[in-house]
C-alpha cells in the first residue's frame, strides 16, 4: 500500500523559513517523479514544486520560485521541501505526491501538513 506522509508543518513569520519531509513506502520511491501541492482554504489544489525519480532536475511554480527548493533522497525513502522567504499566501496545507502512483487530489492523498505564515 502506497504511503507519503509529511511533516515539518508549523507556524512560521513573514520571512522565515520551514523545511517539509515526505516519508514514503509501499513503492519503489526512486523510479518515480514526484512533487509538492498545497491547497489554502476555500482554493484549488495546486502543485508547487517538482522533482524527477533520480534527483537531477526540478521545476518549480513562479510563485515559489528562487524561494523553494525540492529535494529528495531515494536512499531514504524521503523528498524535501525547503522553504524560505515566506509569505502569508504561503499559509496552505502542504502534501507529497507521486502522480504515477496515484491519482486524486490533495486532500484525497491524506492529512499533508500545515504551514501558516502569519506574524
Amino acid at each position: 500500500q502506497v504511503h507519503m506522509v509529511e511533516s515539518g508543518g508549523s507556524l512560521a513569520q513573514p520571512g522565515g523559513s520551514l523545511r517539509l519531509s515526505c516519508a514514503v513506502s509501499g513503492f519503489t520511491f526512486s523510479a518515480y517523479a514526484a512533487g509538492w501541492y498545497r491547497q489554502a482554504p476555500g482554493k484549488d489544489c495546486e502543485w508547487v514544486a517538482r522533482i524527477n525519480a533520480d534527483g537531477s532536475s526540478t521545476d518549480y511554480q513562479d510563485f515559489v520560485k528562487g524561494r523553494f527548493a525540492i529535494s529528495r533522497d531515494n536512499s531514504k525513502n524521503t523528498m524535501y521541501l525547503q522553504m524560505n522567504s515566506l509569505k502569508s499566501e504561503d499559509t496552505a496545507v502542504y502534501y507529497c505526491h507521486a502522480p504515477g502512483v496515484r491519482a486524486g487530489l490533495c486532500a484525497s492523498w491524506g492529512q499533508g501538513t500545515q504551514v501558516t505564515v502569519s506574524s
